[in-house]
């Protein structure tokens, strides 16, 4: 076995996802996840080489904790124990605090539960992964790898709100950002494709999931992304509604809605989900587009208009074009939804690459559109932030 295996953590208020990882070739050998905390269906799951293995938890302690020393227990009978040289957990929220991946210790974990103010949901949960995992392997050297860290390179114009200062200064409202480390990895894959040095290269990242955002990248740094404050911000999501009149909140807010409804509703009961009245999956929009139905239609059109609206308006920070790339869960494999967005850019001048985009439904990398106007390309290329945090944890050893 390499000698530069990283255990990847990436720990959520009742899950924990968890990965080896290789950080020279990015394989994962194994790949795992814990769900369901707190409740009595919790189970932890993982698959190596191939092979698939589930078994319930039945403890009735904390869950996180089981779950890193199941994770202990696994690593040691398939005989990786020995090979992993560090552990990379996944942050979301780094504030202004972290540009950049930092090893874990006692001050960086306070900081990084200082923050949860600003992910009250993500934060907390990073936090009690890292005591765990730092509990479970003492001799290991543990790193933090923040979602906000790749967006500190914007601009103030493009992080500062419209708000008074006072609101900024206090309480540290800007726009942060969030897909960082999808945004970094697809950014470098893309100029390696292009043969063109990064330092020297300017794309539209464009992360397409359940959560989903847009990054303009110049000369490999984030100039401005659509995530805000929180990942409410920007585009339409799963369940989350994106860019919104803030009014909206105060009218029903009036209306006698609590502002837990409010937030709760916009958080996990808007986007694909809220539109359709269906799901929140892509895949589940389009079966739906095909017998007929129309809110599910227009859930498909709304998101795809978002998206190309802030691809143009992307183009703005940037001095030229050389791709916008797609990537993501659906990003990387709804060709329906990468071609009514391509449509929606004809302007631009961007042609469908109808051979590229077919191929690019099977997790191949490549060109799925071209521009004569711009002089640049459409790519599709999956996402691997698992591998950039392994990286970036060997890269501090």
């Amino acid at each position: 076995m390499s000698n530069k295996y990283v255990l990847v953590i990436n720990s959520g208020s009742s899950s924990l996802k968890f990965a080896v990882i290789n950080a020279e070739n990015g394989e994962a050998p194994v790949t795992g996840l814990g769900e369901c905390f707190g409740l009595p269906e919790a189970v932890i799951s993982w698959k190596h080489q191939g092979e698939k293995s589930e078994e319930k938890i039945t403890s009735d302690g904390d869950h996180h904790q089981y779950a890193i020393n199941r994770i202990v227990g696994l690593m040691e009978s398939l005989g990786f124990d020995r090979d992993i040289v560090a552990v990379g957990h996944r942050i979301v929220h780094g504030g202004e605090k972290f540009t950049s991946t930092v090893r874990i210790d006692q001050k960086v974990l306070k900081e990084i539960e200082s923050l949860s103010d600003l992910a009250p949901l993500h934060n907390p949960a990073g936090a009690k992964g890292i005591e765990a995992a730092m509990a479970a392997f003492p001799s290991l050297p543990q790193f933090a790898v923040f979602d906000t860290a790749f967006h500190q390179t914007m601009p103030k114009k493009a992080f500062t709100g419209a708000i008074s200062n006072e609101l900024y200064k206090e309480y540290g409202i800007r726009r942060y950002g969030f897909h960082g480390t999808s945004h970094y990895y697809v950014s470098r894959e893309a100029a390696k494709m292009l043969n063109k040095p990064i330092e020297q290269s300017s794309f539209i990242s464009v992360h397409l999931g359940n959560g989903a955002s847009v990054c303009a990248i110049s000369n490999g740094k984030s100039v401005d992304t659509s995530m805000g404050f929180t990942p409410l911000a920007g585009l339409m999501m799963g369940t989350r509604s994106g860019d919104l009149d803030p009014g909206v909140i105060e009218f029903l807010i009036k209306k006698g809605w609590s502002t837990e409804k409010v937030f709760e509703t916009l958080n996990k009961k808007s986007g694909f989900l809220g539109v359709s009245g269906l799901t929140s999956d892509a895949r589940g929009i389009l079966e739906a587009m095909e017998e007929g139905h129309e809110d599910a239609k227009l859930a498909f059109e709304v998101f795809t208009y978002r998206v190309a609206k802030y691809i143009g308006s992307y183009l703005i920070p940037l001095q030229n074009l050389d791709a916008i790339i797609f990537t993501g869960g659906i990003g990387e494999n709804s060709l329906p939804i990468r071609r009514e967005i391509l449509n929606n850019l004809a302007l631009l001048g961007f042609k469908e690459d109808v051979a590229g985009n077919e191929a690019a439904r099977f997790g191949d990398s490549g060109v799925i559109a071209h521009s004569k106007t711009l002089d640049a390309v459409a790519m599709a290329i999956p996402t691997n932030e698992e591998f950039v945090i392994a990286q970036q944890s060997v890269e501090l050893l």
